[in-house]
């Protein structure tokens, strides 16, 4: 695979090589069918899965085992690892290179491997254009976010025989990102299986990735889709891959983070999605990232820099961290709190006048930014004038981006702006900002959030404008405005005075979804359950 040269080699190789108990438990789960007659490791590195293979006597004498490499020291290596085993053959080549000379010819009973991540822009041309060759054959979009293992598996699956399995290791980001979205459907409709194994611990010692072990079964009758949750790769020497507990897959572009709630479960998440009690947030109001200053750092300023520049008059209330947000209102007196504090509450926003009329200090401002390199960033350089940030306005509220215990929508009551550590809400007309408010904090909402958003390493819960918009929240048109506001403030206090959020969800649930909309509290307590499941899941990885 032919690569820029321009970063390291392990970079562009996407070289994060299997660690080998993890290749050889892999190969045991399919070590004890004597029907695998060809197989395949499509990026076969320095041969760890080989290793793992022609040491499994079963799998050893399959008629034919070719691994497939690129770099022709580590195709050296592999070689050598299998040089006594006549029916094992390393062919040193492109992957997709080789995918394209096999497609019409050869079919294979069992792939598996560890293929390369490797970035859009670390391809040449030429990389790029066979790639998405393969992605839109298949009725794929291809687009600078895919990932070449996407383009791998693509391939492997179109390689697998009749009855054929897939197995590989890759990111977890294939059950939530966005850029994945056709693959999960691509996998949905030409797989009759899906196993996807998950762990608690980091597999790779090297690297802050979260991986799963990907199991993918072409057949006649469709199982659908199972995700297993285990704590290290101990648990896969125990794992029964031919246990019977997969879940209907839909066939459409959704994230599989679903699946790890069961069956009864999705089945409550359906009824509420069907529920006319409520509504998208994207309904209710307009949702934008947070201002793309290009240099958080150096517009985000403290009162002491304030005073130091003279900047009095060209800056405006920052609420610019999650520590920031004490709780659903952002008042006066939480900026001026925060200002107090010695935050960095305050935002430049310099005005659209000749530079030659600004204020002395202002430009000594500018200047010593120019001098730190602060004006270097992309999005700095790109502008007129790289000290001007645009598109700044006041919103109605915001919703912290990344969160960690639980998200975060905040009123906004003193005119702030944010940065993009937030999301901006503009309200649509007819719409009151507290109803809003209070109809997000129960414990369907926060399920929901879960379900929508993605998590990372760290235990980070990330949602964007998008999924956000996808989150479902109570209609409380016929609740009083007297009692909306009553309540908000309950649950301001219950979060400003002790942090448990559980106690203000167990109010609203009672009041709201039970009192108000005639939910069953069973159906509440089921509810925060799935919220919880898939909090903790979450918060384990951190």
């Amino acid at each position: 695979m032919k690569l820029k040269a321009d970063s390291s080699a392990r970079k562009l190789r996407g070289a994060y090589y299997t660690p080998l108990p993890l290749a050889e438990m892999m190969v045991k789960l399919f070590a004890d069918n004597p029907e695998y007659k060809r197989v395949l490791e499509p990026s076969c590195g320095d041969g760890v899965f080989l290793e793992a293979l022609i040491s499994t006597d079963k799998i050893s004498k399959c008629r034919k085992i070719e691994a497939v490499e690129i770099d022709g020291m580590e195709a050296q290596k592999a070689g050598e690892k299998a040089a006594s085993y006549k029916n094992v053959e390393v062919i040193r080549s492109d992957f997709f290179d080789f995918y394209e000379q096999k497609k019409d010819c050869a079919q294979y009973d069992l792939i598996l491997g560890n293929p390369p991540y490797i970035r859009y822009q670390y391809l040449e041309d030429n990389q790029r254009e066979l790639m998405s060759g393969i992605l839109t054959s298949q009725g794929m979009k291809a687009n600078k976010l895919v990932n070449t293992w996407v383009g791998f598996i693509v391939s492997c699956v179109n390689l697998l025989s009749e009855h054929g399995k897939i197995a590989f290791v890759i990111p977890a980001e294939i059950m939530q990102v966005a850029y994945a979205e056709d693959l999960r459907l691509f996998l949905a409709d030409h797989l009759s299986k899906i196993t996807l194994l998950t762990f608690k611990e980091l597999v790779f010692p090297d690297i802050e990735q979260e991986i799963v072990v990907f199991i993918g079964e072409k057949g006649e009758e469709e199982k659908g889709i199972r995700i297993a949750e285990l704590n290290n790769l101990d648990d896969l020497k125990t794992y029964d891959i031919e246990k019977n507990d997969f879940q209907k897959l839909q066939h459409v572009h959704e994230k599989w983070t679903k699946y790890f709630t069961d069956l009864e479960e999705n089945m409550l998440v359906k009824r509420i999605r069907e529920d006319h009690r409520f509504q998208k947030l994207s309904d209710m109001a307009l949702i934008n990232i947070g201002i793309t200053t290009g240099n958080n750092k150096y517009f985000s300023v403290t009162h002491g820099q304030v005073v130091q520049y003279a900047l009095q008059d060209v800056v405006r209330p920052l609420i610019g961290r999650s520590s920031h947000a004490n709780s659903v209102y952002f008042k006066r007196e939480d900026w001026l709190k925060n200002v107090e504090e010695n935050r960095a509450a305050y935002l430049i926003d310099f005005p659209d006048i000749a530079y030659a009329k600004y204020p002395k200090k202002h430009k000594e401002y500018i200047k010593e930014g120019e001098k730190n390199g602060e004006n270097k960033g992309y999005k700095c350089s790109i502008r007129e004038r790289w000290y001007r940030v645009p598109s700044i306005w006041v919103p109605d509220a915001f919703f912290l981006r990344r969160n960690n215990l639980y998200p975060k929508f905040v009123l906004n009551q003193c005119d702030a702006v944010s940065t993009d550590t937030m999301h901006r809400i503009k309200f649509h007309d007819g719409i009151e900002p507290e109803r809003a408010i209070l109809s997000y904090y129960n414990s369907i909402s926060f399920a929901f959030t879960e379900l929508c958003g993605r998590s990372y390493g760290g235990g980070v819960l990330e949602v964007l404008p998008g999924e956000m918009g996808e989150i479902l929240v109570p209609k409380l048109d016929s609740v009083p405005m007297e009692r909306v506001r009553e309540l908000l403030k309950q649950v301001d206090l219950i979060i400003r005075n002790n942090g448990d959020i559980e106690e203000a969800l167990d109010l609203v649930d009672a009041q709201i979804l039970v009192a108000e909309l005639g939910f069953e509290p069973d159906v509440c307590a089921d509810i925060r359950c799935i919220w919880k499941k898939l909090q903790r899941r979450r918060l384990n990885r951190g």
